[in-house]
């Protein structure tokens, strides 16, 4: 088998038609991938996908719960080949996103490989921000970044990992819930910390479509609610990493409360501080249980 083989992995969540563009603009690129994982979470088919799943264009497998890290576990499980590109749905990839993922693996000491994503409205930029927020490397690196670079941080809609060094460390820990914010940081880091390298490369663009429905979007508008699920994966993340968690508490609540929303809506301070508190209990009780990877899962919590 080529040792630069890729198979594409697109997680998806309540997001039919969106799921199935995505596949379309995968068929479409040039170099193809080896093989196409779709890793569908959405409760009811889509026969469009059970039809190509049928012709052997893609393998389609199905999740009974929502869950990223899961998702991106089980593809990383079910792929064949020595690399893996995890794509969102609702990116709109360069035509030679392979090629440009493939070609840094030639160097041994890549064991990731994280493209550049533009929002609607960006484009591309030098980011010279602090690379060590809160003593934490390339926290809050922007993935609209214009220039090839080492990283220590990662973003999941255009990812690409050694499969056996991404094995290695554990996969993606489920712990991460709700939107599972932090969760590809906190793989990059143990990552990084077992001795691989984490390559940027700009020339593997996406462009991000942001669909306002399904996916992380199922969670609702942070900014207002009370639930934990916005919060706890930061929390979480911070217990595992951060120097200082408290530090990095009061930081969070200072960037995600103190803003210019809710000084302009301040009836929705008392909800989204409430929705931190308990974010930030549940991450504590995750933490205690262990990270969930792949090889450590509980029986019977899957």
């Amino acid at each position: 088998m080529d040792d630069l083989a890729i198979t594409i992995a697109i997680p998806t969540y309540n997001r039919a038609a969106v799921a199935v563009q995505a596949v379309r603009r995968i068929l479409d690129l040039v170099p193809k991938p080896a093989a196409i994982l779709v890793v569908d979470q959405t409760e009811t088919g889509t026969p469009e996908l059970a039809r190509w799943a049928e012709e052997g264009a893609i393998r389609w497998i199905r999740l009974p719960h929502p869950s990223i890290p899961h998702a991106m576990n089980e593809a990383l499980i079910e792929a064949t080949t020595p690399l893996v590109l995890f794509l969102d749905d609702d990116v709109v990839p360069v035509p030679g996103i392979v090629f440009e993922h493939a070609a840094g693996y030639r160097d041994e000491r890549v064991w990731a490989t994280v493209g550049q994503c533009l929002e609607p409205g960006q484009v591309p930029d030098h980011y010279t921000g602090p690379f060590d927020a809160t003593g934490i490397t390339d926290l809050e690196f922007r993935f609209n970044h214009d220039e090839e670079r080492p990283v220590a941080n990662v973003m999941a809609g255009n990812l690409s990992v050694r499969r056996d060094r991404a094995l290695a460390v554990g996969g993606f820990d489920e712990n991460f819930i709700g939107v599972a914010y932090r969760f590809e940081t906190e793989f990059a880091a143990r990552l990084v910390s077992a001795g691989g390298t984490i390559l940027f490369q700009p020339r593997a663009h996406v462009d991000h479509l942001r669909i306002p429905t399904g996916g992380t979007r199922t969670w609702g508008e942070h900014k207002t609610s009370t639930s934990p699920m916005h919060s706890v994966g930061d929390y979480y993340f911070a217990l595992h990493h951060a120097p200082s968690f408290w530090s990095y508490a009061a930081r969070r609540l200072r960037r995600n409360v103190a803003t210019t929303f809710h000084l302009r809506h301040p009836w929705t301070i008392p909800g989204k501080l409430i929705g931190e508190t308990r974010g930030l209990l549940l991450a504590r009780r995750l933490a205690r249980k262990g990270r969930r990877l792949i090889g450590k899962r509980e029986s019977g919590d899957d």
